[in-house]
């Protein structure tokens, strides 16, 4: 995937960047979890720079916990090369409330992007943009990743003898890898307070608006536990994607 490519239009890219980061205490006491550094860089950076190289400059913080930590770190987004405005919730909102929390930059859209602040990956969110344009009744395109068993497996054969160890396949489902295009239609189905993910999909899904787009043969890490933080740590450096992004601000 080339870091050059140019998008011909302004497209917002939304971070849901307000979580508490629970399980990533105490490294999220003093900082809102999109700060965790993986790999010596924060979750968001990588995001940015990510979104970034593939011709996106214009990107909205949906922040919450420790929001002053998230302004004074990346600023006007000027030293990543890129604008960033911020919109800050005064209380909880949830996944969709923080969306409509920020209808006043989005409902003027064309479409926009939205991803979790906890999500590292290197798939390429311009095919969800293709995939929504493509339907005038999509309210929505929704990125799926093959689903990790987070153990290793044993088989057996017919008679329990064990023949092999498998150590965390991926399974035969597919998951929400947090990544959306979206039509500015979908503030009319959010909550004002609530997560998107229980109060917004659910309905569009059973009136047929979303579309499930899937991609195998990608990068993707949600950064939940500090395991999760190693592991991912271990792996971008040895991403040749994520060694470019890096040394494109260096």
């Amino acid at each position: 995937m080339p870091l050059d490519i140019l998008v011909p239009v302004m497209v917002k890219v939304v971070i849901l960047a307000g979580g508490l980061g629970k399980r990533l205490r105490p490294l999220t006491v003093d900082r809102p979890k999109p700060l965790v550094e993986v790999a010596g860089r924060p979750i968001i950076e990588w995001q940015i720079l990510h979104f970034r190289s593939l011709g996106y400059h214009d990107f909205v913080v949906l922040a919450g916990y420790r929001w002053e930590k998230l302004v004074e770190h990346l600023g006007s987004g000027r030293k990543l090369g890129v604008k960033i405005a911020y919109v800050i919730e005064d209380e909880p909102l949830g996944t969709g409330g923080a969306i409509r929390n920020a209808a006043h930059l989005l409902r003027s859209e064309d479409y926009f992007f939205v991803l979790n602040g906890d999500i590292i990956t290197n798939l390429d969110a311009r095919v969800l943009a293709e995939k929504l344009a493509s339907d005038s009744n999509l309210v929505a395109a929704l990125s799926l990743v093959p689903l990790r068993s987070p153990y290793g497996i044993v088989e057996v054969d017919s008679e329990a003898r064990i023949t092999r160890f498998v150590e965390k396949p991926t399974l035969n489902y597919w998951i929400n890898a947090g990544i959306y295009a979206m039509k500015p239609s979908i503030l009319d189905w959010l909550p004002e307070k609530g997560d998107i993910e229980r109060q917004g999909f659910p309905q569009l899904a059973e009136q047929r608006l979303l579309l499930g787009v899937r991609f195998s043969n990608v990068y993707w890490r949600s950064i939940d536990t500090v395991k999760d933080l190693e592991e991912a740590s271990k792996q971008v450096m040895e991403t040749e994607w994520f060694r470019k992004l890096s040394e494109s601000v260096e």
